[in-house]
């Protein structure tokens, strides 16, 4: 048997392109390792804030992340996604860069989830800013024109803390601002049959918004565990 390099780096077929944050990344949170069941490969893309990214559209930052997507690929990652769901507007330039498999944003689960739903029922979006999530975002995900949208603006702590690059995040009052908008997102559509989080700092609570609204969440996780399943198969059939 002969073992076949060309990587830098072997195991670690996700890479996640990271915005340049200091926030508290708690455990589920795409940006903390332990997060993952397998191991990923992170760079940062300096200079794209969550402000910047979610508030302004991410201008002028295209290039830096096609970078940073390129320097992945020479890594030798099999595939590549990003820690924030308003980074779709980027999907189509990333993939054409790297000419690997892109999964820039949660956003894109959107119409697979409603493939899922029975008749009647749909996915509707949590968002963390839903004053900048814009039709070009929605469309660049495939996201089916009318979807329920929600948002944690407003609440008390966990826009502002991510957005604003706070150093402290109260994480019961985060988690509480995170079911308070699914509920509200849920009483305001009775045909809502699932939730896909957009943004990937809502998944340490995922379990809360569960078992708060009885529906299906899906998330930046469950997408990237399905992701690199096709990457890295697990088992062998005769």
């Amino acid at each position: 048997m002969k073992a076949v390099g060309g990587k830098a780096i072997y195991g670690a077929s996700v890479g996640i392109l990271m915005l340049d944050a200091r926030f508290p990344r708690i455990p589920g949170d795409m940006g903390n390792a332990l997060t993952w069941p397998f191991p990923v490969h992170y760079r940062i893309v300096r200079s794209a804030s969550p402000d910047h990214v979610v508030r302004r559209g991410g201008e002028g930052l295209l290039g830096a992340f096609l970078d940073a997507a390129r320097a992945l690929a020479e890594d030798g990652v099999d595939g590549i996604t990003t820690n924030c769901g308003f980074l779709s507007l980027f999907q189509d330039e990333i993939a054409e860069a790297v000419r690997i498999p892109v999964a820039t944003s949660s956003l894109m689960q959107v119409s697979l989830v409603n493939r899922l739903l029975p008749r009647g029922k749909r996915a509707g979006i949590l968002t963390i800013s839903g004053s900048t999530l814009t039709p070009a975002h929605l469309e660049k995900a495939g996201v089916p024109d009318g979807t329920p949208i929600g948002t944690t603006e407003g609440g008390r702590e966990f826009t502002r803390a991510i957005l604003d690059n706070h150093l402290e995040l109260d994480v019961d009052a985060a988690r509480q601002d995170n079911v308070d908008a699914a509920l509200a997102l849920a009483r305001a559509n009775p045909d809502l049959g699932a939730i896909v989080l957009e943004c990937t700092n809502m998944v340490p609570y995922a379990v809360a918004i569960r078992e708060a609204t009885g529906l299906p969440v899906y998330s930046i996780y469950t997408f990237v565990c399905w992701f690199q399943a096709s990457l890295a198969p697990r088992g062998q059939w005769p």
